[in-house]
């Protein structure tokens, strides 16, 4: 079956930039970016239930291939070739990457197509931060930053920091309508740094939520030291599993801040 099959493609432009974007569903949007090395069937699988839950999924493919089953190779090509892109900053610190201007636009459109009382976003990974970075235009309304991995953390300073720049932090900390940034990573991820969360948490407060998943030696649910991608890759899909209970807690998070005017509390 195709990977895409019941998604229609369409074009998406902004500032000079396009990328393909995939669709699905009906209900309040979900901008859902992938993670290296690109747009794999674990992300359109994700999409999909985002599709079953009411909501419609817009799956936009930043690099890589569309379709491809992710493989080792595949990610090391990938992250070379975003290496060199100037749409992401993978070491600076205190920038915002120039492709969270496009994914705003698109979040634009998504809710002028999709109404509600705004528009929900997942970063994975490489693009993780990319959903707080949103998060500065107030139709944002439900940012999860799934193992958050920019900027690549070399150094105790690299570790701390959250991926955009001060002037994006300072917007979101000024937002006063009671939005939740909900936070995702397996403990012994050294691409996500516990320090990251900690920075998150003082910038953020209580409207920080951080869900984090035991991947220690010996821990009860067998997660091994090298799991990194919470909703994709590394989920298993058992009840009581940590990985089924996170994935909940995001589904909970879309519903409890997108639903329709017109649905009950």
């Amino acid at each position: 079956m195709d990977v895409f099959n019941g998604f229609e493609r369409a074009s998406f432009r902004h500032d000079g930039l396009f990328r393909d974007v995939y669709r699905a569903g009906a209900g309040p949007a979900v901008i859902v970016i992938h993670e290296v090395p690109g747009l794999h069937p674990g992300v359109v699988a994700f999409g999909r239930r985002l599709v079953a839950a009411g909501f419609t999924a817009y799956l936009p493919s930043l690099f890589g291939t569309p379709g491809r089953q992710a493989s080792n190779g595949y990610a090391l090509r990938s992250i070379l070739r975003v290496c060199v892109s100037k749409e992401f900053t993978l070491f600076a610190l205190g920038r915002t990457s120039p492709i969270v201007g496009w994914l705003r636009a698109l979040a634009g459109q998504a809710h002028a197509e999709c109404g509600g009382p705004g528009v929900g976003a997942v970063g994975m990974c490489l693009t993780g931060g990319f959903a707080l970075g949103m998060a500065v235009d107030e139709r944002m309304l439900a940012p999860v930053l799934s193992q958050p991995s920019l900027p690549a953390a070399f150094g105790a300073r690299r570790a701390a920091a959250v991926g955009v720049s001060a002037a994006d932090l300072a917007a979101v900390q000024a937002q006063t309508d009671g939005s939740c940034v909900l936070g995702l990573r397996f403990t012994g991820d050294r691409f996500v740094p516990a320090a990251r969360f900690e920075s998150l948490r003082r910038a953020l407060g209580d409207r920080f939520v951080a869900v984090e998943i035991d991947s220690s030696t010996g821990n009860p649910h067998g997660i091994p030291a090298n799991a990194h991608s919470v909703l994709t890759l590394d989920l298993v899909d058992q009840p009581g599993h940590p990985t089924h209970d996170a994935l909940e807690r995001v589904l909970v998070l879309f519903r409890d801040r997108l639903k329709m005017a017109s649905e009950p509390a």
